[in-house]
Parts: C-alpha cells; sequence; structure tokens
C-alpha cells in the first residue's frame, strides 16, 4: 500500500528591518555645547573689558532703540559710539560732525554759516546768521526750515555721547525796537531755549544740556562790527568729559610706591649695621675690671671687738 505524500511547508521568516535612525539628537546636544562656550567667552571678554565698555554693551541691551539716559543707551546699536568725548578726541568728533553736515542734502547751501571749533571749554558749533535770517525768523525766536534741519542732524549725533551740551544765544547791537517788553536779552535766551527744546524732541537726552544762556550783544563775534549780522548766532558747546587715568599709569603709581618701600626697608637694614658694628670691650678689660671690684670689697673688712 502507497504511503501518502507528506505535504511540503515551507516557512518563510521574514528577517526584521534595523531600528529606525535614531536622529539628529548629538547634533541638538552639540549645537547647545557651542552656544555655551560662546556666552563663556562673551562673558569673560567683557569682564576683560573697561567700565565704559561694559556700560555701552549693558546700556544696549537694557534699551536696544537707543532712547535712554545712561552711556551706551544713546547709540541706536552702534556700540562704542557711546564713549565719552575726551580732549583728545574732540577733533574726530569735529570731522564726524562736518561730515554729517555735508550728507544733509538741504543743508548744502548753508554750510558756510556753520563754525566748528576745538576751544578750551570744549568743541564749539556756531550757527551765524545773515541778513535775512538763516536759522531764526527776524526778530523772533522760532527757527526756520534750515535752523530745523541743522538741529535735527546736530541732535542725531550729539544724543548718542554721554558729553554735557551748553547752549548759548547771541544777537548784534541793534536794538529791539517792536516791543517795549522784549530786549535782545530775552530774544537771545529765547533762541537758545527753544534750539534746546527741539534738539531735546529728536535726540538729545532730557539731561544732557546743563546751561542755556542768553548774552544779547554783550559777546560780539565781530565787536569792529556791532551791528553785523554775523554777531547773531546760536552756540552749542560739547563740553570736555575728565578722562580717568590709565591703567598703565595706575600700574607705574603702584611700582613707585613698591620702590619707595623697598627704599625704607633697605635704609633701616643699613642703619641697623652700623649700629651693631659698633667697637665693644674686649672680654679681658671686662675681666680685669671684675677682680678689682673683688679687691676692693676685700680690704673693707669689719671692726671686731
Amino acid at each position: 500500500m502507497a504511503q501518502p505524500v507528506q505535504p511540503i511547508i515551507i516557512i518563510k521568516r521574514k528577517k526584521g528591518g534595523h531600528g529606525g535612525h535614531h536622529g539628529g539628537a548629538w547634533k541638538v546636544a552639540y549645537a547647545d555645547f557651542v552656544t555655551a562656550m560662546m556666552a563663556l567667552f562673551i562673558v569673560l571678554w567683557l569682564l576683560s573689558s573697561s567700565e565704559q565698555v561694559q556700560k555701552a554693551v549693558g546700556g544696549y541691551f537694557t534699551d536696544p532703540q537707543g532712547k535712554g539716559k545712561d552711556i551706551g543707551n544713546g547709540l541706536r546699536g552702534a556700540g562704542s559710539e557711546s564713549l565719552p568725548i575726551h580732549k583728545d578726541d574732540m577733533k574726530k568728533l569735529k570731522e564726524k560732525l562736518e561730515q554729517a553736515v555735508k550728507d544733509t542734502g538741504s543743508l548744502e547751501k548753508i554750510k558756510d554759516h556753520i563754525v566748528i571749533t576745538v576751544t578750551g571749554e570744549g568743541l564749539r558749533v556756531e550757527l551765524i546768521e545773515d541778513e535775512k535770517g538763516m536759522f531764526f525768523d527776524s526778530g523772533s525766536p522760532n527757527p526756520t526750515a534750515y535752523g530745523k534741519d541743522l538741529l535735527l542732524t546736530l541732535a542725531e549725533e550729539i544724543g548718542k555721547l554721554p558729553n554735557k551740551v551748553t547752549m548759548e544765544g547771541h544777537t548784534d547791537a541793534r536794538p529791539f525796537a517792536s516791543r517795549t517788553d522784549y530786549s535782545n536779552w530775552e530774544l537771545s535766551t529765547d533762541r537758545a531755549n527753544a534750539a534746546r527744546r527741539w534738539m531735546q524732541e529728536h535726540g538729545v537726552k532730557a539731561d544732557q544740556v546743563t546751561q542755556v544762556r542768553g548774552f544779547a550783544d554783550q559777546s560780539l563775534r565781530d565787536p569792529a562790527k556791532p551791528e553785523d549780522a554775523s554777531n547773531r548766532r546760536i552756540t552749542l558747546i560739547i563740553q570736555y568729559q575728565k578722562q580717568e587715568p590709565r591703567a598703565e599709569s595706575k600700574d607705574a603709581e603702584a611700582k613707585d610706591a613698591e620702590a619707595k618701600d623697598a627704599e625704607a626697608k633697605e635704609a633701616e637694614g643699613k642703619k641697623g649695621r652700623e649700629h651693631n658694628s659698633e667697637p665693644q670691650k674686649p672680654d679681658s678689660q671686662k675681666a680685669e675690671a671684675k677682680p678689682a671690684q673683688t679687691h676692693a670689697k676685700a680690704t673693707v673688712e669689719p671692726h671686731t671687738k
């Protein structure tokens, strides 16, 4: 009897595929590490920088738009421009203001009426009038269109600095005849004050202007011609800022103090050595002195009955 044919059973086993891709987790960790290192280097750089740079950077993060009052806040993100302008830097500031005036197209025609000079008090910026009234209407404290454009340009540049500003108003010797209760004194002061208000509205900080002066005709630009229009002017004085002693000078002072201390110690040591080197009596003389005293005592004997 034939045996039944066993069916052939074929088992197919599917090999499981590799696990899914693990993704970029290591990339995220590496990016975090690089960011932390960059932050560390920035902190180390700030710690080694001067106090002024630290204030400038801190002021930017406090007020990025540059409308604050602290050092570094009036920069509009311009970094080092917030650092104080000292006497040695006034020439650079002068060139910068002159370039800003040239770059303003509306001021091209009046650039000859703007005089910028470095003086003992600070950087002096003079806005000199003409017969028609270049910067202010004749007999009025209201600035003209040219005056507003120029004051706005100056305000944007001066407002970036921590230096203090003094504003002055001057007139010629012609008496103010339009009103009996108004003179050149009031006119010169009102013009300087109007310039201050306009500049503070367009960049100059509220506490940056320290004085507003009105001189009338008492400080003429051309004393030989007291009634000349060039005597009518507005003056801005960007005052010097006291320069802090550099680290090099501090180190030199410390070295000088150390040298003086070393000299004093050396002098004291020399004096001590001289004192110790003084001649002393030999031991033989000391020994001779003792027997003499003993002999003297021996000759004096008590009287006995």
